[in-house]
Formats: C-alpha cells, sequence, structure tokens
C-alpha cells in the first residue's frame, strides 16, 4: 500500500469510495464543495498495488484562526475497514501538518493520534464540544482560546 497526494485523476475514484464508506452521498458532494471552493489544504489516498484507493483524507483549511485545519473527511472502502488504513493516512498527515487540527468525531478513536477533547475544551464551536478534539504540533501552556470558523462548504 502507498500513501501518495490525490490528484485530479483520482477525484472520481475518491467520491465513489466516500459514497461507500458513509453510505450516502453528503460527504462526497461536501468535498467536492470544499475543491470548488479552494478550501482544500491537502489531500491524500492510500492505494494498493494495483493503484485501487483504499483510502481518503483530506485536510481543509479553517477560515478562522488562521493556520488551523479541519481533518474531513477520513474515509475507508468497506472491504478494507478495520486493518488500520485510515489510522496509517492521520499519522501521515499529523507528520507533515504547520498548524493546529480539528476533528470531529469518536475521541476514543482520534485520541490514539494525538488529538485532545480536553485541547479544545475552550474552542467555541458550531458542533458539539464532546466531539471535537484537537491536535498541536507542539502544544504549550494552557488549552487555546479559539473560535473555530470551517470553511463555507461544512454549512456551520
Amino acid at each position: 500500500m502507498t500513501i501518495r497526494p490525490a490528484t485530479a485523476s483520482d477525484y472520481g475514484p475518491i467520491a465513489r469510495l466516500i459514497e461507500a464508506a458513509f453510505a450516502r452521498p453528503d460527504e462526497a458532494r461536501l468535498v467536492e464543495a470544499l475543491r470548488l471552493g479552494k478550501a482544500m489544504a491537502r489531500e491524500w489516498v492510500l492505494a494498493n498495488d494495483k493503484e485501487e484507493i483504499r483510502a481518503y483524507l483530506a485536510l481543509v483549511h479553517m477560515v478562522e484562526p488562521r493556520g488551523w485545519y479541519a481533518l474531513a473527511p477520513v474515509a475507508v472502502a468497506p472491504g478494507s475497514q478495520g486493518l488500520g488504513l485510515g489510522g496509517r493516512l492521520i499519522h501521515a498527515a499529523l507528520d507533515v501538518v504547520e498548524g493546529p487540527v480539528v476533528v470531529l468525531g469518536d475521541p476514543d478513536y482520534y485520541t490514539r493520534f494525538g488529538f485532545s477533547v480536553g485541547r479544545a475544551a475552550n474552542l467555541v464551536s458550531p458542533y458539539p464540544l464532546d466531539v471535537t478534539a484537537l491536535y498541536e504540533p507542539a502544544p504549550t501552556g494552557s488549552p487555546p482560546l479559539a473560535r473555530l470558523v470551517y470553511a463555507t462548504p461544512f454549512g456551520a
């Protein structure tokens, strides 16, 4: 399996993978809208030896705070779930990210990658804080005080 940046020729297979992983088209539409809105910071895929995309991850620029990112979405093909592919992509993304990353999701899952619900406790978010976690490449001092403004396609 190889982790690499997504290319325009991957967009169709990525959309199909996301739809299959989430069993609905909403997240695939979100990814398309984020691309069209120039909100994407980075997109990665994990592909097998046949170049079939088995997993996908996006980092999206936050509107506020500047220099922060949202991790959304992470998707793994249904037949490849439970094999650690999403985790491999998350580790790869966090190894190169230059700023804090916010994620919405199961805290038990994301804390294993260094995300912290506690460090997100002082954030003002349009989403529930009990499922909001923060990754900081080099956390220092008190948890940050910040208002989260997501890219327009998130609808928040």
